[in-house]
């Protein structure tokens, strides 16, 4: 029997050892979908016939000795902004009609390789640009933590995949924070990668935009970067290679850090007392650990910058997204669709380029100033079910300040091209988790996994269950059905 909440890693051992087969683990998550999918609608796609056929194709190559895939047998979605053959990709956009995708993107490739069994698609707001998974296609999906609140965005529907327990990884990806901010609402570990780092077909949003996974622990995080994290020699840039693997890095000690705690959002917006403490529990548990603290004033791009990359930068990119039928789009995804067609390409040039220009000056300041920057994940706590949705709909040119808060911290490691990592090392007064985000040096994904090992232990949230994963109902919500 599958305990409640494995790891991936523990998990594929298991399967590798025999003590479980791949059907039979896919068959408990198919069962685990059928009995809680319902409440988070998390999962909006699932072939069961393709997901059983993957596992007795992992099966076959176990029995025939073949272990070189170190995820063999293990579920994982795919997020519903990623083509996989056969399957439909619709963006989570009424503008698009459902169809197979005729081929696999290149990180479905490393996945498959990787020996990850495909288990249908999870949920994400319209072409991902939201930091709230919620849509007119398939719904709103809920927090595994309290169904009252979101799971975030715009990788909502894998975090909150993950945090009910329907599977124990899920494919992810972050343009601004869509990997760090859903983990953070769940509870869960958010490693954004470095530019260039997974390969992608396509960078979007200028370059801002990776793959990833969202986990529970960081031995599954510095593993599926381990698998995914290739040499692209057909793309236009790669990361340099790692020292050592990610796997041997977070078993290794690592030197004492200078580690810069930054409290004051980036963006100008106030923080919430609950979100500071978040950062403020990590900087003391880094302390007593031996690491020195010191509170800095980083310079994270100006505001022309910042707002530019908002406004022009994913306005552009909305507007070059496969959409087939503008007048079906949402509400604020149809504003950036508008504004886009605003602007002359001599302004994206120039932002672009400002982009590129202030990167340097921002990523100069890791190994001066500090080795690695501490922040709340997020200025705010996890928002309501419906309020940043409706937000954004309600008035698509105006502050949108919910939004615009959950970013605050997050986007300008995408812009910058930095890695960095939220981990779950608090809980608000109302229950529900908060996270701290570490931001390395560019490319040194190790030094996160590392400390992030070293603070496993201390705050122990690998033990840590949202009471839908460990089968408790959530009072007067567990009922709620797909797409409300």
């Amino acid at each position: 029997m599958i305990s409640s909440s494995i790891s991936a890693t523990e998990l594929a051992r298991q399967i590798r050892a025999g003590e479980i087969s791949a059907v039979e683990t896919a068959q408990h998550y198919l069962d685990r979908l059928d009995a809680v999918n319902p409440g988070v609608n998390a999962i909006v796609w699932i072939d069961r016939d393709d997901v059983l056929r993957r596992a007795r194709a992992s099966d076959e190559r176990i029995r025939r000795g073949d272990d070189s895939r170190p995820f063999e047998g293990v579920p994982m979605p795919i997020k519903d902004l990623v083509a996989v053959r056969d399957q439909p990709l619709t963006y989570s956009s009424m503008a698009v009609e459902e169809r197979p995708a005729d081929a696999n993107e290149i990180t479905v490739d490393l996945i498959e390789d990787a020996g990850f069994v495909l288990f249908g698609r999870s949920n994400s707001p319209e072409f991902g640009a939201l930091t709230a998974t919620e849509n007119t296609r398939h719904g709103k999906t809920r927090n595994p933590w309290n169904l009252d609140y979101t799971s975030g965005g715009s990788s909502g529907g894998a975090s909150a995949a993950v945090a009910a327990d329907i599977v124990p990884i899920a494919n992810a990806s972050d343009g601004g924070g869509s990997i760090r901010v859903p983990s953070a609402a769940t509870g869960l570990i958010g490693l954004k990668p470095s530019r260039g780092r997974i390969p992608n077909d396509v960078r979007a949003w200028e370059h801002s935009t990776t793959e990833g996974a969202i986990t529970r622990t960081i031995e599954d995080a510095a593993g599926v970067l381990d698998a995914l994290g290739r040499l692209d020699p057909l793309g236009w840039y790669s990361a340099p290679a790692p020292a050592r693997p990610y796997l041997d890095e977070i078993r290794a000690a690592g030197p004492r850090l200078r580690v810069g705690l930054l409290l004051e959002a980036p963006t100008g917006v106030d923080v919430h007392p609950e979100n500071c403490e978040a950062a403020l529990v990590t900087a003391r548990a880094l302390e007593a650990l031996g690491h020195h603290v010191t509170p800095v004033s980083p310079f994270l791009f100006s505001e022309r910058a910042t707002r530019g990359f908002a406004d022009l930068i994913i306005s552009a990119s909305t507007w070059a997204s496969p959409i087939e039928d503008a007048d079906k789009l949402e509400t604020y995804i149809r504003y950036r669709y508008d504004r886009a067609a605003s602007f002359h390409a001599g302004e994206y040039a120039e932002i672009a380029a400002l982009l590129q220009w202030e990167t340097r000056q921002v990523n100069a300041q890791w190994g001066r100033d500090f080795d690695v920057l501490l922040t709340p994940t997020t200025a705010v706590p996890t928002p309501l079910v419906g309020s940043v949705y409706d937000e954004a709909n309600n008035d698509p040119a105006g502050e949108r300040l919910t939004e615009f808060s959950t970013i605050s911290f997050t986007a300008f490691c995408n812009i910058a091209g930095l890695p960095a990592i939220s981990l779950p090392v608090h809980t608000g007064a109302n229950g529900m988790p908060l996270g701290a985000q570490l931001v390395g040096a560019p490319y040194d994904e190790a030094t996160l996994l590392r400390v992030g090992a070293e603070l496993e232990p201390v705050f122990d949230w690998q033990h840590r269950q949202a009471p839908l994963a460990r089968g408790a109902a959530l009072a007067g919500n567990a009922t709620r059905v797909t797409g409300d």
